[in-house]
């Protein structure tokens, strides 16, 4: 027998101790499958959450962190989020029956940013399959990663491009880096001041991110790291980046220059000076770069991996038929295109 709930209120969730324990720091070794990453969004992000939980015999749990309304769900997730994907607690967790009861929640779910080098894409894509919806899958996003395969930063940094490894020479020396492990108003204030006067759009939530940080310093993941002009160390800091370590990974979050420091290249510097921290001092074995295609990162990374989307439809709900006449149509034309 297999129970399913739903929860639009996420201290419901803390108060169940089994499920609470599943979405905690002590099993999720990233932020992104946390219940206090889905309250981070509710709280600051706006976004109305909807926890799908089914729990089968023993501690077999499947959890769907959804949002929407209407009955258009999506994924609990947004600009912050790296990847989404189901939380499971075994292999034989109930994700097929989750599936099944969705039906009388949504004719539509629509779930972006999965990964598939776990198999949380096609487990879910199968899931959906075999319970009666019709699934429509593509690439929407790429992830960078750098594997490390036991490499010391100065190994791998001799693999790096040779532009690269010239600018770095000529630019250390002219840039100084710290790296704070715990959060620091004072730097935190001066990461705010930088982005403020980088080529990045508007922050989406300040208030998200900087509560992130704090938590993740106060658990000891943070590594926050500001570069400073070396010719004036006196005067605001030019370039800060944000990272996080946990479970053998660096997550790189956040980076940002200011404008006019841009000839000192202060965000390769302190990007080398992070690099050089997680690999030879956290001894990390991969390191996340997000994701968005950004040419740079090609620099910085070695391997490319692709985050899909997944549309899901229930194939009789008429509010469904205008989407699938058009994806129909869209099919057709391709396959006309390269006949």
């Amino acid at each position: 027998m297999v129970r399913v709930d739903y929860h639009s209120d996420l201290k419901e969730v803390q108060s169940d101790g089994q499920l609470a324990r599943l979405l905690s720091d002590a099993c999720q070794h990233a932020p992104f499958d946390r219940l206090a990453w889905w309250d981070a969004l509710a709280t600051h992000c706006g976004i109305a959450p909807l926890l799908a939980v089914a729990k089968g015999s023993g501690d077999a749990m499947a959890v769907l962190p959804l949002s929407g309304h209407s009955g258009h769900l999506n994924a609990l997730s947004n600009w912050y989020t790296f990847r989404f994907r189901p939380v499971l607690s075994a292999d034989d967790a109930p994700l097929d029956a989750l599936a099944r009861d969705l039906a009388s929640r949504a004719h539509r779910i629509t779930l972006s940013g999965l990964p598939d080098e776990d198999g949380s894409a096609s487990a879910l894509e199968a899931a959906f399959r075999n319970a009666g919806w019709l699934v429509r899958r593509e690439v929407c996003d790429t992830n960078h990663i750098l594997p490390l395969v036991g490499r010391s930063y100065d190994e791998y940094l001799a693999a790096r491009p040779g532009k690269l490894r010239t600018t770095l020479k000529r630019k250390s020396g002219k840039v100084t880096t710290r790296i704070v492990t715990h959060f620091d108003a004072a730097a935190w204030a001066e990461y705010e001041s930088i982005y403020a006067e980088s080529w990045k759009p508007e922050e989406g939530s300040p208030d998200f991110l900087r509560a992130f940080a704090k938590a993740e310093g106060a658990a000891g993941r943070l590594r926050l790291a500001l570069a400073h002009d070396a010719a004036d160390r006196e005067a605001p800091a030019i370039a800060a980046q944000m990272w996080t370590v946990e479970g053998g990974t660096a997550f790189i979050h956040k980076l940002a220059h200011r404008e006019a420091a841009k000839p000192l290249s202060p965000g390769s510097v302190l990007t080398a000076a992070l690099m050089r921290h997680v690999i030879d001092t956290d001894r990390v074995s991969l390191i996340d770069f997000g994701t968005g295609d950004d040419p740079y990162k090609r620099d910085w990374m070695e391997q490319q991996r692709p985050r899909y989307r997944l549309h899901i439809f229930r194939p009789l709900a008429a509010r469904n038929w205008p989407v699938l006449a058009k994806i129909a149509l869209l099919s057709l034309a391709a396959r006309l295109k390269h006949r």
